[in-house]
C-alpha cells in the first residue's frame, strides 16, 4: 500500500506536467532556480566550516529553526497549497492507518518543497566535512530534522483539519497572508537594519533556540564539537522525542479525521434576498454587474487582487523616506489604475465551468463584457479618484493634478477594454472555485508572467499620449500640458473602453466553446 500511495504521488506529479507544455517550461525553470539556490547554500555552509564553532552553530540553528517553523505554519495560513494525496480524497479506500502513515510521509518528502528542504537539511554536513564523523553525526540529524518538517506539516494540517475546511476561515487566512507578502520590501529592509543594530542578540537565539524542538537537532554536531556531550546526548533526544510525539498526535488526528471527515458548512439565503441582484438593472449585462460584484467581495481569489490598494500608500512611504523625495506619492493612482484595471484579464478563468451557463443562456459575449467592466468601474472609479487628489496633496504637486487624473482615467478605461479582449483569448491557469488563492497548476505563474507582460505593453501604448504629456507638465512645469492630459484622457479612455468592449464581446461569441473546453481541462 505504501508503494501504491508513493507510485500514486509521483504519476500526480507526471500527470500535471503533461497537461501543458508550459507547465513543464515553468517546472524546468523552477527546478533550475531551486538547484541554484541549492548550490549556494551548499556552497555558504561548507564555507562555514572555516568559521569558529560558535558562528556556524549560531547559522545552522537559526535557519534549521526558521525552516521546521516554517513548515509547521505555512499549513495554518496557506491551506490547500499541496492536496494531491489529501486525506479527504483517501477517506473512503480502506488503508490501514499505519501505511497510510508511512505513505503520506513518504510522499511529503518526494514533493518538491521536501525533495528542497532533505538537500539543504544534509548540505549541513559540509560544514563539519573537516570531522567526519561530526559530519555522519550531521547527517542522521538533518535527516531527522528534515522528517520533522514533513511529520510536523502532516499533524498541524490533520489537526487544523475541521478549522481550515471552513471557507471564511480560507478567505481571512488567504487574505492576511498577503499582507506580509506586498510589505516584503520595508519588512526586510526593517528587519535587516534590526540585525545590524542587534547583532550580539543572536548567539543568544540560537543557544535558546538549540533547546526547543525547533533547533535541537540542529546544534547536536556543534555541541559535539564543542566537546559538551551531555548536552548533545540531552538535545539530540528532544530531537527524537519531538518527532516522536508529532507522529504519534499526527496518527490520532488522522484516525479522528478519517472517521469523521470535516465538512464544510453550507448557508442558505432567506427567500425574496437577491442580495446585489435587487440593486442592478433586470438584464443580462446588469445580471453579470452583479454576479460579478458578489464575486468581489465573496471570493477570496477576487479579493486578494485588492489587498495591495489600501497597502499602496504604506509602500509609496516607504519609497519616498528611503529616497528622501516625495514625488513616489504621484505614482499611487496611476499604479491603482493599472493594478485594477488588469484584473480581471482572469475573470473567465475565475468562472471555470460554470461559464457553461453563460452559453446554455445565450448571454451575449457583449453583455457579458459590459457586465464584468462595469462593476470594477464601482469600486475602481472612486478609488483613482481618490488617490489622485490624496497623491498630489501629500507631495504638494496640485500643479500634477490634470495631468495626473487624466492618465489615470485613460489607464483605468482603456485596461478595462484591453483586458475584455485579452480574456476573452487566452484562459490563465488559475485556482479553482473554492481553492486556496494560492494553489495553482505547476505552469500558472510562467503563463501569467507572459500575458502580463504582453498586455501590460499594449497597455503602454494605448496611454502612451496621456503619460507624455504628464511628464512633458512635470518637467516644463506648464499646467496646460497637464489640462490636454485630461482631455486626451476623457475621450481616449472611453474610446478605447468601448471599442475593447465591443471587439472582446465579438471574440467571446466566436470563441465561447473553446474557451470553455480549455476551462474543463484545468480542473
Amino acid at each position: 500500500m505504501v508503494k501504491h500511495l508513493v507510485t500514486l504521488r509521483l504519476l500526480l506529479l507526471r500527470n500535471s506536467l503533461r497537461r501543458s507544455p508550459w507547465q513543464l517550461v515553468a517546472v524546468i525553470f523552477g527546478a533550475i532556480y531551486g538547484i541554484g539556490l541549492l548550490i549556494g547554500v551548499t556552497v555558504g555552509l561548507f564555507a562555514l566550516s572555516n568559521a569558529p564553532v560558535d558562528i556556524g552553530r549560531m547559522v545552522v540553528v537559526l535557519a534549521g529553526s526558521a525552516t521546521i517553523l516554517g513548515w509547521l505554519v505555512l499549513p495554518i495560513v496557506v491551506s490547500g497549497i499541496d492536496q494531491t494525496l489529501d486525506t479527504a480524497r483517501l477517506v473512503n479506500f480502506p488503508i490501514p492507518l499505519s501505511q497510510l502513515l508511512i505513505g503520506l510521509t513518504l510522499a511529503g518528502v518526494l514533493g518538491i518543497p521536501g525533495i528542497v528542504t532533505l538537500l539543504a537539511a544534509l548540505a549541513t554536513a559540509g560544514t563539519w566535512w573537516k570531522h567526519p564523523v561530526l559530519a555522519l553525526v550531521a547527517l542522521v540529524c538533518a535527516a531527522l530534522a528534515a522528517l520533522t518538517c514533513v511529520v510536523g506539516s502532516r499533524m498541524v494540517t490533520a489537526l487544523s483539519s475541521t478549522l481550515t475546511s471552513g471557507r471564511r476561515f480560507r478567505e481571512v487566512a488567504g487574505t492576511l497572508i498577503l499582507i506580509p507578502v506586498f510589505l516584503a520590501g520595508p519588512i526586510f529592509a526593517g528587519t535587516f537594519s534590526g540585525l545590524d543594530r542587534a547583532q550580539g542578540a543572536l548567539p543568544g537565539a540560537a543557544e535558546t533556540l538549540s533547546w526547543t524542538p525547533l533547533g535541537a537537532l540542529w546544534a547536536v554536531p556543534s555541541e559535539l564539537a564543542l566537546g559538551q556531550y551531555g548536552a548533545a546526548g540531552v538535545k539530540f533526544l528532544i530531537g527524537v522525542g519531538t518527532l516522536v510525539v508529532m507522529a504519534l498526535v499526527w496518527r490520532r488526528a488522522l484516525a479522528i479525521v478519517l472517521v469523521t471527515p470535516a465538512r464544510s458548512a453550507s448557508r442558505k439565503a432567506a427567500r425574496g434576498k437577491l442580495g446585489l441582484f435587487a440593486f442592478v438593472a433586470e438584464t443580462p449585462t446588469g445580471a453579470v454587474l452583479a454576479r460579478t460584484l458578489t464575486y468581489w467581495i465573496r471570493d477570496p481569489r477576487y479579493s486578494k487582487q485588492l489587498i495591495i490598494v489600501p497597502l499602496m500608500p504604506a509602500l509609496l512611504w516607504f519609497y519616498s523616506t528611503t529616497n528622501d523625495s516625495l514625488a513616489f506619492f504621484n505614482g499611487m493612482a496611476p499604479i491603482a489604475a493599472l493594478l485594477l484595471a488588469l484584473a480581471i484579464y482572469t475573470d473567465l478563468s475565475y468562472d471555470s465551468t460554470a461559464f457553461a451557463l453563460h452559453m446554455s443562456l445565450g448571454v451575449t459575449g457583449r453583455a457579458d463584457r459590459t457586465g464584468r467592466a462595469l462593476a470594477v468601474l464601482v469600486f475602481a472609479g472612486p478609488i483613482v479618484l481618490i488617490f489622485s487628489v490624496v497623491s498630489v496633496w501629500l507631495s504638494g504637486s496640485w500643479s500634477l493634478l490634470p495631468g495626473l487624473l487624466g492618465l489615470s482615467i485613460g489607464i483605468l478605461l482603456s485596461g478595462l477594454g484591453l483586458s475584455s479582449v485579452s480574456s476573452a483569448t487566452v484562459v490563465v491557469p488559475v485556482p479553482a472555485p473554492g481553492d486556496s488563492p494560492f494553489k495553482s497548476p505547476p505552469g500558472a505563474g510562467f503563463t501569467t508572467f507572459v500575458s502580463t507582460l504582453v498586455t501590460w505593453g499594449i497597455l503602454t501604448l494605448l496611454v502612451a499620449p496621456e503619460l507624455t504629456l504628464l511628464i512633458v507638465a512635470a518637467s516644463t512645469g506648464q499646467a496646460i500640458f497637464g489640462w490636454l492630459g485630461l482631455v486626451l484622457g476623457l475621450i481616449l479612455g472611453p474610446v478605447f473602453f468601448v471599442v475593447g468592449i465591443r471587439w472582446g464581446g465579438a471574440r467571446l461569441d466566436r470563441r465561447a466553446p473553446e474557451l470553455l473546453e480549455s476551462l474543463a481541462l484545468q480542473r
